[in-house]
């Protein structure tokens, strides 16, 4: 898997990230596509995505550094989606999504990193999660990231 580096850290606070900045600063995504070199799926982002990525249940069940590295994530969303790996589908099963979703789901594994100031030196600490893309028609747009979960491992 190829991780992305988040340039520098514009959402600082652990406690209360202000999502609603995360949102206005994730419109600019609106009417963008991008290619999935893997597979050559486009991904498109359409106008629901600021606020599934920041209102969703998984985003509001994030504390600490999660929801910090989640918010922080949306800096590289194109770059993590064009590195995608490990493609699955799952069919839709929720009847709120039945329209929009209406080819099910695609999951797809990302990966990012963001730095850490550990008294006076950088380091990077590295982050799986999933890519969860609908499937409406032909196309697919991106949905939310998920399952973010910190690398255990040595920071790069």
């Amino acid at each position: 898997m190829t991780y992305v580096n988040v340039a520098e850290i514009i959402f600082k606070n652990k406690q209360n990230i202000p999502w609603n900045e995360v949102e206005q600063y994730l419109k600019k995504y609106i009417g963008q596509s991008f290619i999935v070199k893997e597979y050559g799926d486009v991904i498109h982002i359409a106008g629901e995505f600021p606020d599934e990525f920041t209102e969703s249940q998984y985003t509001k069940k994030l504390r600490g550094g999660l929801a910090k590295a989640k918010a922080n994530s949306g800096q590289v969303i194109g770059k993590m989606i064009e590195n995608a790996t490990n493609r699955r589908w799952t069919e839709n099963k929720n009847e709120k999504h039945k329209n929009e979703a209406s080819g099910g789901w695609y999951r797809y594994d990302v990966g990012f990193t963001i730095p850490v100031n550990a008294g006076g030196t950088i380091r990077r600490n590295v982050y799986q999660a999933t890519a969860v893309v609908r499937i409406k028609g032909n196309k697919l747009y991106l949905y939310d990231i998920i399952n973010i979960k910190k690398e255990a491992s040595t920071p790069l």
